[in-house]
């Protein structure tokens, strides 16, 4: 049962400044208990908010819409002019810019009911999430989180479509998660949650900063704009700033972040590290498991990390630095980190093959590097990749996708990701063109089929190599044109494996 009691209509006028129609003295007396972008989702006692569309304002179905009363823009109120509407308007100049605001007043402000963590950066935010809910579960916490692998509350599945929910869902979540006693809430927050305002409105206990490569630019016009999304959550002058800031300076970007930042504890990796708190790798298992040391409150910490690659250390690291700064114990929290498994992360496939199989998320040029350099460091072999680009994306990333993979693997097979409305042949020749200009000696495959592409790395596999498959990780569908096809690399790549164990088994018989 929800603890947040309703709220006016007045009231989120007030809050909203804005201008109001056909309201009068019934804004006094309306209490509005819910809040969608969705106009099939709310009953009587909801507002719907009206934004404009990529092709069509959504104020066109308020009609239809059982609401109590609409949030709108401009543009919205003058498609409501034209119809027979005759329930309350709220007009705003831009709806985002209050809909957090609104939404956080509907549902009762409730992230200040609970600790709350965000986690931004264009890789590891995931993962960092992931270390993070096991060291405050570790330390004895209630943690709910939300990301790109979906919500949990209490470790129960929650669905949700986006990586960071627009705003009235985002806090819907949080009522829920307060209400179901929630103590720490960690959330991956995206340059696009926070440039749309999807997380106005709520109170940031401690920001962490990963790092920053290229990505998102079919939505930021250029990095220096898509570091400025970034900067929101950390900035002085931002009302999206949290409380305390943590932040990686293993790169230029980080190093600008907690400048930007004014007061920030910094994380950095490396025997030559110089930062707030410090991670280094010590020795690496053949699992891909190793042994890190912090150094954190004039401490140094000794723990293992079951993933590999020293972007885990760094956000292992940034993990441990997040838990220590809103009170955790930070013993407790690396006993957490050590029992970590983030899905389609470096995530091994092992159906006792005498090679290493891996599938990870990596979908940017950076983490493509990073990925195959990690696994250089686990085997003494070759190593081949599966690679592809998602459509209707940042094409300018393809060609470095396909130079990146050229650069750090011995045999690259260019397929389909999500190639989403376009046409999947121009961007694999665009992978496949950077690729070939990287002028390395690897092979190169362009097989359209991902399934077809998985079995060609697998096949060609020899005893002491190693091959991975990127871009999709976690996820259990394909998108091709405006379908989902149920796709997910790891069944895939196990698939493979069992095949060419039994052909090599039948071959032996």
């Amino acid at each position: 049962m929800s603890t947040h009691t309703p709220v006016t209509l007045s009231r989120l006028a007030e809050i909203a400044g804005a201008r109001t129609i056909r309201a009068g003295s019934v804004a006094e007396s309306l209490d509005i208990t819910s809040v969608s972008l969705d106009s099939s989702a709310l009953q009587a006692g909801g507002l719907f908010a009206a934004l404009p569309g990529t092709r069509v304002h959504g104020a066109r179905f308020a009609f239809d819409c059982p609401a109590s009363a609409i949030l709108t823009d401009e543009e919205g109120a003058g498609i409501l002019e034209t119809t027979d509407e005759r329930r309350p308007v709220l007009v705003v100049e831009d709806v985002r810019r209050v809909l957090g605001l609104i939404a956080a007043e509907i549902y009762g402000h409730p992230s200040e009911e609970f600790t709350l963590l965000g986690v931004t950066g264009t890789s590891g935010k995931t993962t960092t999430t992931y270390l993070l809910e096991e060291a405050l579960r570790e330390a004895g916490h209630t943690v709910a989180i939300i990301g790109t692998t979906g919500t949990r509350i209490n470790g129960q599945a929650v669905p949700t479509s986006l990586t960071t929910p627009e705003a009235p869902k985002l806090q819907e979540l949080f009522r829920t998660m307060a209400d179901q006693g929630v103590s720490h809430v960690v959330m991956e927050v995206s340059s696009h949650a926070l440039e749309l305002g999807r997380v106005q409105g709520a109170r940031f206990d401690v920001a962490g900063f990963t790092n920053l490569s290229q990505d998102h630019l079919d939505f930021h016009p250029t990095m220096e704009d898509y570091f400025e999304a970034k900067a929101a959550f950390f900035a002085p002058d931002s009302p999206l700033r949290a409380r305390r800031a943590v932040v990686c300076i293993d790169d230029d970007w980080g190093k600008r972040m907690a400048q930007r930042a004014g007061e920030a504890v910094t994380v950095a990796t490396g025997a030559d590290a110089d930062a707030d708190v410090t991670g280094v790798a010590l020795e690496q298992e053949a699992t891909g498991a190793q042994r890190i040391a912090v150094a954190i409150n004039s401490e140094r910490l000794e723990f293992e990390l079951p993933l590999p690659g020293d972007f885990n250390v760094a956000n292992a690291t940034l993990a441990l630095a997040l838990a220590a700064q809103v009170g955790v114990d930070v013993h407790a929290a690396a006993r957490g980190i050590s029992q970590v498994r983030v899905p389609g992360r470096m995530e091994r496939i092992d159906e006792g093959q005498d090679f290493l199989a891996v599938v990870d998320y990596a979908h940017k040029p950076a983490a493509v590097a990073a990925v195959l350099a990690t696994l250089h460091s686990q085997v003494d072999g070759r190593i081949g990749v599966v690679v592809g680009s998602g459509g209707d994306r940042d094409s300018s990333k393809r060609p470095l996708m396909g130079a990146e993979a050229a650069r750090g693997a011995d045999f690259v097979v260019v397929t389909d990701d999500n190639p989403r409305t376009e046409d999947p042949d121009l961007i694999r020749d665009a992978v496949v063109a950077g690729a070939r200009e990287a002028g390395t000696d690897a092979e190169i495959l362009n097989i359209g089929s991902r399934r077809e592409a998985i079995d060609k790395v697998v096949e060609w596999a020899q005893p002491g190599d190693a091959v991975i498959v990127v871009g999709k990780g976690h996820e259990v569908g394909q998108i091709v044109g405006d379908k989902v096809l149920e796709f997910d690399d790891r069944v895939e790549v196990r698939r493979a494996l069992l095949n060419r164990s039994e052909s090599a088994t039948s071959t032996n018989e």
